[in-house]
């Protein structure tokens, strides 16, 4: 298997390893316990070990067409919401909103639906309610991000949820942004949103699952 870990979860990942390492080694020379407790720990820390690494896996994932006129989902999970909705935050008019939760066990990285110039960034602190509370799209900790193709623009929205305690966004205002590529990451669940114009056909139903750079979440 090709296990490739996202820059994000390095430092994590060798903290597990030094505190599993340390607390197994502690027990074992210590003889606090008896050996079958031993082998127990030793299993739990495994689980525990692939846990973490399962949750940083960054697969490669080279989308099927470069084309503007396809939205390719930015992020693994499941779609939630699927509705006309007033975005107030940049365009100030109704968009097609789809979103889409991302549980512990899904891949985190965010990729670019469309390629283009980031024509607005904005990091927002806030709560951390559930990532499908209503609420969560505008009060919880959030990025927004607006790409321009020259055509039409395509708002996405980062949304930290009850776990997620850190949101990281590569992108910045001016910067030209290449589709399926790596736009940031999510730590322990999340949500991303994405605002679409009114004309866009959408082409997945709410709880389908859907992967980054593979499900084609509209077209124009």
């Amino acid at each position: 298997m090709n296990l490739k870990i996202h820059k994000e979860g390095l430092t994590i990942i060798l903290i597990t390893i030094v505190l599993l390492t340390t607390i197994n080694f502690i027990l074992f020379w210590g003889g606090y316990f008896t050996p079958t407790v031993h082998w127990w720990v030793g299993g739990i820390s495994l689980i525990l070990f692939g846990l973490v690494l399962q949750f940083f896996r960054n697969p490669n994932r080279a989308i099927f067409v470069a084309d503007n006129n396809i939205i390719y989902a930015p992020a693994d999970g499941k779609i939630v919401v699927i509705e006309e909705a007033n975005e107030d935050e940049y365009f100030g008019d109704k968009r097609l909103q789809v979103s889409i939760f991302m549980s512990p066990t899904n891949v985190h990285v965010n990729r670019n639906p469309i390629s283009g110039t980031v024509n607005y960034f904005k990091y927002h602190p806030g709560k951390y309610l559930v990532a499908w509370h209503p609420k969560s799209s505008s009060e919880n900790e959030r990025t927004t991000t607006v790409i321009d193709t020259g055509e039409f623009e395509v708002l996405m929205r980062q949304i930290a949820g009850a776990l997620a305690k850190r949101i990281v966004n590569y992108v910045d205002e001016g910067q030209q942004v290449i589709q399926g590529k790596d736009m940031g990451f999510i730590k322990f669940g999340s949500r991303v949103d994405l605002f679409l114009p009114l004309n866009a056909k959408i082409e997945v139903d709410i709880n389908q699952k859907v992967k980054g750079n593979r499900t084609i979440i509209a077209r124009l």
